[in-house]
């Protein structure tokens, strides 16, 4: 069977928060159905669903895409303007790698309800990535929209030079009239600067008839009423539609569909699973391994426990070797660092008068536990 002519590669998955209304089951079976031979996965400032998006995707023979819709600052120029979004596609690991990057650094560095990044941080992390402009919400429509044309000219070009032939001009026709005004100018600047369009549509709902239900989501979400207009919302337009659809809307522009399927050629990525890492616990001391550190962490500790009881030799040394035959287990497991990391927090949270458990699953009941304060039960 031949596959489809049409890629979607903007798609808001549940994941994306108080969104998108598309879970990943039901999008990858939407595009196996369509014969889509792949689809991408373009969560509002995250990836909390790149994993589960890549084994679906594996299980019904459809590649998948792993992107993030990151947003850049509102302009200075429009200090009341909301932050503009552009969509990112990881080509390969290095893609991969820096896109998870930007969206940690997007929530780090900025106090945004939004994903935020600066255009020098997305230029500087540009390695293994494909770049979509963000269509009618991006940065680059805006600066048209509003004449600002040297502005967007010279934002575009800033993008060529950190992108390359890695990036696109994104169209979208969701039936808006400022879509239809501003389109010439984003497809004239892509044609003056060799830089190739796009045809996306934003998908936050999988079906027609569930656009009233999404619009009572974003009405939860934003603490708002159907009747406001003056709130963010989206148009009946914005549901996973077939690639005929697609092709049909765009049929003056077929280049645009064309380059879907391009794109999808050159993001060969996917979220693999792994096992766990856990960071190193900066309580190590120099010279010394975690198992060592945690061993001394809990001898001091159980010391500590036994200097306020009274018991006898016989009773402290049953402590100390059921304490020892613990640890070496604790290591044999692999574990050293998980409980020095566990007992940084706990100790942290009693010391600052903060409230904390008595401590759940079988290392609560461990001995090690208690000499190292994580619990206070013996």
């Amino acid at each position: 069977m031949s596959h489809a002519d049409f890629i979607h590669l903007r798609v808001h998955s549940a994941y994306s928060l108080s969104q998108g209304a598309i879970r990943v089951p039901e999008l990858v079976a939407l595009a196996h159905d369509m014969n889509m031979p792949a689809v991408a996965i373009t969560d509002t400032g995250n990836m909390f669903g790149a994993l589960e998006f890549s084994q679906y995707c594996g299980k019904k023979g459809v590649q998948p895409i792993i992107g993030c819709q990151l947003a850049l600052p509102s302009r200075s120029d429009k200090p009341g303007m909301p932050a503009e979004p552009l969509a990112l596609l990881a080509r390969n690991a290095e893609g991969l790698a820096n896109l998870q990057f930007l969206s940690s650094a997007g929530f780090l560095q900025n106090e945004t309800d939004e994903a935020t990044v600066t255009l020098d941080l997305l230029c500087e992390r540009a390695g293994g990535l494909f770049l979509m402009t963000g269509g009618s919400r991006g940065p680059l429509f805006h600066m048209l929209a509003e004449g600002q044309e040297r502005e967007a000219a010279t934002f575009m070009t800033r993008l060529h030079e950190a992108y390359g032939a890695n990036m696109a001009v994104e169209l979208h026709r969701h039936g808006q009239a400022a879509e239809r005004a501003v389109e010439p100018g984003m497809i004239a600047m892509a044609d003056r600067m060799g830089i190739p369009l796009v045809a996306t549509n934003e998908c936050f709902f999988p079906r027609p008839d569930m656009y009233e239900a999404h619009d009572a989501l974003l009405c939860i979400a934003q603490g708002r009423t159907m009747a406001e207009r003056d709130r963010w919302r989206v148009t009946p337009e914005h549901w996973f539609k077939p690639p005929e659809v697609m092709r049909e809307l765009f049929a003056d522009l077929p280049e645009a569909c064309d380059n879907t399927l391009e794109i999808a050629r050159c993001c060969a990525i996917q979220v693999e699973t792994r096992k766990p890492l856990l960071p190193v616990c900066p309580k190590v001391e120099e010279g010394q391994t975690e198992e060592q550190t945690l061993r001394h962490m809990a001898i001091s500790g159980l010391a500590n426990r036994l200097s306020r009881m009274k018991i006898d030799d016989e009773t402290r040394q049953k402590y100390e070797e059921r304490l020892a035959f613990e640890l070496d287990i604790i290591a044999q497991m692999g574990f050293p660092g998980y409980f020095m990391i566990v007992a940084d927090f706990i100790q942290w949270a009693k010391a600052h008068d903060i409230p904390v458990g008595p401590g759940r699953g079988s290392g609560a009941g461990s001995l090690a536990a208690w000499a190292l304060t994580i619990t206070d039960i013996d």
